[in-house]
């Protein structure tokens, strides 16, 4: 590496026509002092959660064994190759998504609740909850990058109406809440995703997109006499992560402007949003890819991404299950339809460690990508068929910037809150936290300090 007197600022962003582009994390962002001594850059720590609807088959994810010596069961054994960053955490319930008088609506309180732990308020008008641990840490976070926060699903995004018997479809429709009384609406639309990172259009008729298409440029070519000069200031490494990333960037661009033109092609007379693939593979892929581009540039350190609303119909059929998703939930123990619960699990944790890799194969600071940030993957609802609250599927993957310790598998007394889970990853994160909804206190065992 080489040491300059003066290093180019974190914040560094490059400025073209309509476009932004944060760089990410370089060697020559470290300080000439800090360089000399040799200590690595002090991490950037970043939160992600990833959400699931509609349950789980609970026996078939739970694994055998207990501490550093579990075994993988049926449902995550995808996760094999990073038992290392993965911290499975088992016992923990949501006790304030039960009834408690409000009858049903299981779906709507899980999901509304996720991530404040406060049972929400049954209306299909007003709707309250309360702020969600990723707003926390989102409010914390806002002072040092462009966003603070991004929330990603792959079904539509409508929050309006009424979802689950007098529940709003806000409740089912998001895990984040800016406030009490204010959801955050999810984005599903990857050329959305993508102006909102690096570039806006200047308009969102489809006819001005697609004009703006045909022009056969790139966002990224207005910036590119920008990049040039910055890179004759770069060392070697630096210069290649540079190229890398832009790569990377130009990737995901283009994959978004062929799916858009694909799909005026193939349907010319039908309306719909462009940039959304058919492909559910590509479209989970291109949503995750966008995340980690902006981890990657710093445009935020705070996301979070859904497989699916609560009481999702969407069907698999690239799977071999043609069947509604929710529907097939309900499988009162029936052996076939809870093998095809099972396998989409298994499929959605398979699109989740394609994710994991290539964070594990970004570069960052004095280690990846995968190293500094801390994911919450997991479910508000245990038993599908019986719309339980506990024991959850709750996994930590990440090394939380050397803040967890991972290769276990740590179980708690029933009905322990999964709130003492989010209260104690804010405190991690470097965001002092004393209470979250119905938490009782912080789990000190994820770092390893206590087994």
């Amino acid at each position: 590496m080489i040491v300059t007197k003066k290093a180019i600022s974190r914040r560094t962003i490059l400025r073209g026509m309509g476009a932004t582009v944060a760089l990410p994390l370089l060697d020559a962002m470290i300080p000439a002092l800090t360089a000399q001594v040799n200590t690595p850059a002090k991490p950037i720590r970043r939160l992600g959660v990833v959400y699931h609807p509609n349950g789980v088959i609970y026996d078939k994810w739970l694994p055998k064994g207990v501490g550093a010596d579990f075994e993988f069961s049926p449902t995550l054994a995808g996760l094999q190759p990073f038992r290392d960053k993965l911290i499975v955490v088992t016992g923990l319930f949501m006790d304030q998504a039960e009834a408690l008088g409000d009858g049903g609506g299981d779906h709507s309180r899980a999901c509304g609740g996720y991530l404040s732990g406060v049972h929400v308020r049954k209306s299909d008008t007003v709707v309250e909850s309360g702020m969600s641990m990723d707003q926390i840490a989102a409010k914390a976070f806002e002072r040092e990058t462009q966003l603070s926060s991004l929330q990603l699903q792959m079904d539509e995004n409508s929050i309006i109406g009424s979802c689950d018997v007098g529940y709003s479809c806000a409740y089912s429709s998001t895990i984040s809440w800016l406030t009490p009384t204010l959801p955050l609406m999810t984005e599903n639309n990857p050329r959305f995703v993508f102006q909102r990172l690096f570039g806006a259009s200047d308009s969102t008729d489809p006819k001005v997109r697609a004009a703006r298409l045909r022009q056969d440029r790139s966002i990224l070519d207005s910036v590119t006499d920008r990049v040039k000069q910055l890179q004759r200031t770069l060392g070697t490494a630096d210069n290649r992560k540079v190229n890398d990333y832009l790569t990377s960037l130009r990737d995901v661009e283009r994959r978004i402007q062929k799916t858009e033109e694909q799909s005026a092609k193939e349907i010319p007379d039908v309306a719909r949003p462009a940039g959304i693939p058919e492909s559910f593979d590509d479209h989970a892929h291109l949503l995750y890819d966008l995340q980690l581009l902006a981890y990657q540039s710093d445009i935020t350190r705070v996301s979070t991404f859904m497989y699916g609303r609560e009481q999702s119909p969407r069907p698999y059929p690239q799977i071999g299950i043609p069947e509604p998703h929710h529907p097939v939930t309900h499988h009162q123990n029936d052996p076939e339809k809870m093998a095809k619960c099972v396998k989409i699990q298994q499929y959605h944790l398979k699109l989740f460690t394609d994710y994991l890799e290539k964070l594990r194969n970004t570069p960052d600071g004095d280690g990846s990508l995968l190293d500094h940030v801390m994911i919450l993957y997991g479910a508000a609802i245990s038993n599908s068929d019986r719309h339980t609250h506990g024991p959850l599927p709750t996994l930590l993957v990440g090394g939380g910037a050397g803040t967890l310790k991972g290769g276990r598998h740590l179980v708690y007394p029933e009905h322990t809150p999964l709130t003492n889970l989010q209260l104690t990853m804010l405190n991690l994160l470097g965001v002092p936290t004393e209470k979250l909804g119905d938490s009782t206190g912080q789990f000190k065992e994820l770092s390893g300090l206590a087994v």
